[in-house]
């Protein structure tokens, strides 16, 4: 898995280093693809040496968002549970928004990790840049207030532009992510040989490790109730903020060398 693992984190630096959209968009595409199908292939092993006490088993890790009351931890926490489900993953939150805790199979889990190191810099930075640019001065958005929630529109502000953007950015990513697994599983043979000489469903077997990744999340979990995302007052991104998290997404300019900023100016709240 390593090497796939490298071949990643190489096509998220081209993608970085790349001024070119459509190579960018490659790029990317071409890195949730081997992120697939190494699922893929290793849940096909997995079913042939089922019996074996070496088989690979799902297990947890922890990957720390942010500190406690920073106002991107919540689109933080969306970008890595959009990832961590395209790679069927299981994803609890902390009551606080600092952590989060991933459930699956150690490669795909590997896959998250170096995927969210890079997207998650990315969108901090982006969103960064488009709130210096300040075209969404004059601009308005959509918030609920009161009781009962009503909806009504206000001037944004350098935050609710921001956050505007972050959610537009984890919407076209989720769509992105999407089509590359539906890409990568459509170039996988309908049928495997691995079931020890039965022909077995690929989607079969994604099935039945996808379900044994839940059942350990069950077993293991602590978490109480599920996560509710984002709570805040913008409801709906348009304007400049929508066009520019989604255009940021779809470039997608990632570097698998980067790590996740835990605290400090790099990234803003």
């Amino acid at each position: 898995m390593s090497a796939t693992l490298d071949r990643i984190g190489a096509l998220l630096a081209k993608a970085e280093r790349t001024d070119n959209d459509a190579e960018a968009e490659a790029y990317l595409v071409k890195a949730q693809q081997l992120a697939t199908l190494a699922s893929v292939d290793l849940a096909v092993a997995r079913a042939r040496v089922a019996r074996r006490e070496a088989r690979q088993q799902p297990e947890s890790r922890t990957t720390t968002i942010g500190e406690k009351g920073r106002r991107a931890n919540p689109h933080l926490i969306a970008l890595f549970v959009a990832i961590a489900h395209a790679n069927d993953a299981q994803v609890d939150v902390a009551s606080n928004s600092t952590y989060v805790i991933g459930y699956g199979m150690p490669a795909d889990l590997d896959v998250v990790e170096t995927i969210f190191a890079s997207l998650s810099v990315h969108m901090v930075h982006a969103s960064q840049a488009y709130v210096t640019g300040r075209s969404w001065v004059g601009e308005s958005y959509v918030a609920t207030v009161g009781r009962p929630r009503r909806r009504v529109r206000k001037p944004h502000t350098a935050q609710t532009a921001r956050t505007a953007f972050y959610r537009a950015y984890v919407g076209r990513i989720s769509e992105r992510l999407e089509e590359a697994r539906a890409s990568a599983l459509a170039t996988v043979p309908a049928t495997s040989p691995a079931h020890d000489g039965a022909a077995g469903s690929t989607a079969l077997v994604l099935r039945e490790k996808a379900s044994e990744v839940r059942a350990f999340h069950r077993r293991q979990s602590n978490a109480r109730g599920s996560w509710g995302g984002y709570s805040g007052g913008v409801r709906s991104a348009s304007g400049t903020a929508a066009s520019a998290g989604r255009s940021a997404a779809s470039r997608a300019r990632l570097t698998a060398q980067q790590a996740l900023p835990g605290k400090g100016p790099g990234l803003p709240g």
